[in-house]
């Protein structure tokens, strides 16, 4: 399939040293090499392939030096997109840049769609859609631990696995069609049987095993949503402000100063938290107020983790303890703050309160407690077990639904063998298992969710 050739700013747009324009096509090298002047007359199409040249650009209606460029020449199909594919390295700045982009649009390219340089290694065959999809992952990573999933990702592990599960299902279905085309034979009725549920429960144990990953995979793709809750200046502010290393929120003595929910990523002993500081929670007469504590109560059912914040210098009210009934049955970490003051709190009801969960007890004006805080979220959703590196993790929402949608679909197929049912009809729960799988790499997927996904892209990449 012949594409034109396109072009972006591969670079994050503002001031710095360098910035990139890249171009991919068979036209690469030709549209640089139309601007391009080396030293010595040298000339793009004439060089050898993964090679760096230093030139100027010429603005071909002024014949004047445009931008002093270093030019990297590579030569497909031994590249990103397996097309030719140019770099045009110029000065950072806005103006450069863009000068350099415009010039390569004149010459013939057009402006790359978001995603369309990984979307052309897709369908060019250099990457399946897994590995497309855990660039942007790789992109996004907060943490080490999520740049170490999406780097394994990206080097086909979890690509190698699912092939290898769909190989099996595949051998699995030509036994089947043996069966089906000589139904004659009893022994190859029996060994078929035998052999259907063996590599039928093969195939479900290990999308159990990935499936297993996928909370802690997707806490590291997408971060986990982290509410602080409390009542109203127990310290719920100076705790993310704590948490963020910064000074994001208004800390005051006055009750009630935060009326709306403020929302800030950070890095927790490798856990990307999305921390939400949240309005008091009190009967208030306060519109705004109000409305505040309305959506601190929405946000509290859709977190992942609850930060309960009690003050260490006040009695427990009948609003804490109504605190503690909204998330039952939730994660929650109890963190006692305020111990630089004398102590009103009873600490035993707080403990019977708490039941199970960690309780913290900090002074943020002093910063004492952050560090056991920390490691209590860090042991709480990993323990340590996402180390292994040479386990694989499952963190993108398709693939989740995908491998849950397969488990079904191949333990359909173990129920009907073990109920007798014919084996034709066993045939299809295999088939759809299949494709299901084949979805999560790009083996059979719909052209408008390739679209769809790739949308999502960052322009350049």
């Amino acid at each position: 399939m012949q594409l034109d050739t396109i072009a972006a700013i591969s670079t994050p747009m503002g001031e710095g040293a360098i910035a990139i324009v890249r171009l991919s096509g068979e036209q690469a090298i030709e549209i640089a090499g139309r601007l391009f002047q080396g030293v010595g007359g040298k000339k793009l199409t004439d060089v050898a392939s993964h090679t760096i040249h230093y030139g100027h650009l010429i603005d071909p209606r002024t014949e004047e030096v445009a931008e002093e460029v270093m030019v990297s020449v590579m030569k497909g199909p031994k590249t990103f997109t397996k097309e030719d594919v140019v770099e045009i390295n110029c000065h950072g700045g806005l103006v450069s840049v863009n000068r350099v982009l415009q010039l390569v649009l004149n010459a013939g390219a057009r402006l790359a769609d978001p995603g369309e340089f990984t979307k052309r290694a897709f369908l060019n065959g250099r990457i399946d859609l897994s590995q497309a999809e855990a660039v942007m992952d790789l992109i996004r990573a907060k943490t080490d631990r999520a740049m170490n999933v999406a780097l394994g990702q990206m080097e086909g592990r979890l690509s190698r696995l699912i092939s290898r599960l769909r190989q099996e299902i595949l051998e699995t279905l030509a036994h089947v069609e043996v069966n089906i085309d000589y139904p004659e034979y009893d022994d190859v009725e029996e060994m078929t049987h035998q052999l259907l549920i063996e590599k039928a429960q093969y195939v479900r144990e290990e999308i159990k095993k990935l499936l297993q990953t996928s909370q802690q995979g997707k806490i590291l793709r997408e971060g986990l949503s982290t509410v602080i809750v409390g009542r109203p200046n127990v310290g719920k502010s100076s705790l993310l402000n704590s948490l963020v290393h910064e000074n994001k929120a208004i800390v005051t003595d006055i009750p009630g100063t935060t009326r709306d929910v403020i929302e800030e990523y950070v890095n927790v002993r490798g856990v990307p938290l999305r921390l939400l500081d949240t309005a008091g929670i009190r009967e208030t007469e306060d519109i705004v107020e109000r409305i505040g504590v309305e959506r601190s109560r929405q946000v509290l059912k859709e977190a992942d983790l609850i930060l309960l914040v009690l003050n260490y210098a006040d009695d427990l009210t009948v609003e804490d303890e109504n605190i503690f009934k909204a998330v039952e049955g939730m994660d929650v970490i109890v963190i006692v703050n305020k111990t630089d003051l004398p102590q009103k709190i009873d600490l035993d009801r707080v403990k019977d309160l708490a039941k199970d969960h960690k309780l913290v007890t900090t002074s943020l004006l002093e910063d004492v407690g952050i560090d056991e805080l920390e490691e209590a979220i860090a042991a709480l959703f990993f323990a340590g077990s996402i180390e292994a590196g040479d386990m694989t993790y499952v963190s993108n929402s398709r693939h989740i639904a995908l491998l849950n949608q397969s488990l079904n679909s191949i333990e359909e197929a173990i129920t009907n063998v073990q109920a007798g049912v014919p084996i034709d009809i066993v045939q299809i729960d295999l088939t759809r298992t299949w494709e299901l799988l084949g979805e999560i790499i790009g083996e059979s997927v719909h052209e408008s969710l390739i679209d769809q996904l790739f949308s999502q892209f960052c322009l350049g990449k």
